[in-house]
């Protein structure tokens, strides 16, 4: 447990240390986050806060792990490395989206073959358990990818993506602590230090952006840590007192915002007959945005939205991945549907006052 807190409040005071540098190198030479588009930030902001949050998590890391931890974790490092310098790349320069995703192919091929982080099986979901070694292959590399652009997807709102993040490695690195696997729990708690104190710049009103370079570094390590909470939990002894019966169900709940607000946006752009990566304004928090709520309040709302899944996931764990990953997502696209209707009734009352208004003039 020192070691763990001591990577907390490391990365914790280095980026605190850190940001304001950053945000002064980039103002100075007006390298900046222009608004405009489907951007909803209104003044020019610097981006690559990422940089900060890097520098805090890899010292305090290479501080405080020990030198085994250090060489099982070399090519975790490197992936990261690789993740953080092509997020980099395309905020200064913006790089194509096939170089973007080979990186990302790269990484995690690094972490799958060289770590053997993987899904080796379906856990039971759908009665699946034992799969082939490519299809183990294949569905783990398509997680990863998936998790980390979802995270990426997020970055829109201020405090909104360090937040998720941040309760996401609170509770990963809670569980890997009590089940003794210290380093991935020292990696959690590192990145929990980093985000807190990269929040105090990003709050509403937001001094400074992750950018891609935090974003896609960030995503890339929340999945191999997801994909490691799943398959490890799952293999646990019975008798472990922290084994959790629906691995793959509480996995899901962690991540829910980005994973279902990606899913949500894909589907709904597909239905338009458009392409599922053209940018517009159908996320979640643009739709709250819509409804009259602030950066800040729907940072909350999402904040808080995440907590209760997990909650309802950690109480209904007895139930096995079978029932309540459908439940789960079940619900996620029930208050989905509630909130599109709530924003169209707003959007019928504003055209019924404009009406009124107009007849009255």
């Amino acid at each position: 447990m020192p070691q763990t807190l001591a990577s907390l409040i490391t990365s914790f005071i280095l980026t605190f240390l850190v940001t304001p540098l950053v945000i002064g190198f980039f103002k100075k030479r007006n390298i900046m986050d222009k608004p405009g588009g489907r951007k909803i930030h209104t003044g020019d902001t610097p981006s690559m806060g990422g940089i900060a949050i890097f520098i805090g998590v890899m010292i305090a890391l290479l501080i405080f792990m020990p030198l085994v931890g250090l060489q099982r974790f070399k090519f975790f490092y490197g992936a990261m490395g690789i993740m953080f310098m092509v997020g980099l790349r395309d905020d200064l320069v913006p790089v194509r989206p096939i170089v973007k995703l080979g990186a990302q192919f790269l990484a995690s091929f690094m972490v799958i073959f060289l770590m053997d982080i993987t899904l080796k099986s379906f856990y039971g979901l759908l009665s699946i358990e034992e799969v082939p070694y490519i299809i183990s292959i294949v569905l783990t590399l398509f997680t990863l990818i998936v998790i980390t652009n979802s995270y990426n997807l997020i970055d829109g709102l201020d405090g909104l993506a360090s937040s998720i993040g941040i309760i996401a490695f609170f509770f990963f690195g809670i569980y890997f602590f009590l089940v003794g696997q210290t380093y991935y729990s020292m990696v959690c708690f590192g990145f929990i230090g980093a985000l807190i104190a990269f929040l105090n710049f990003n709050w509403e009103p937001s001094r400074i952006f992750m950018g891609d370079t935090g974003a896609l570094l960030i995503g890339f390590a929340l999945a191999v840590i997801t994909v490691k909470f799943i398959d490890y939990n799952h293999y646990l002894p019975e008798e472990t007192p922290f084994k959790l019966t629906s691995s793959v169900a509480v996995g899901i709940s962690v991540i829910i915002i980005p994973l279902f607000d990606t899913l949500r946006v894909f589907i709904s752009r597909a239905m338009k007959k458009k392409s599922p990566f053209s940018p517009d304004k159908t996320h979640l928090h643009h739709i709250l945005m819509r409804l009259g709520f602030s950066h800040s309040g729907t940072t909350l709302i999402m904040i808080a939205t995440n907590i209760a899944i997990i909650c309802t996931a950690l109480a209904l764990d007895f139930l096995g991945d079978n029932i309540l990953v459908p439940l789960i997502i079940g619900l996620c696209i029930l208050l989905s549907l509630m909130l599109d209707e709530i924003l169209k009734a707003n959007i019928r009352r504003k055209k019924k006052e404009v009406v009124k208004n107009f007849r009255r003039d």
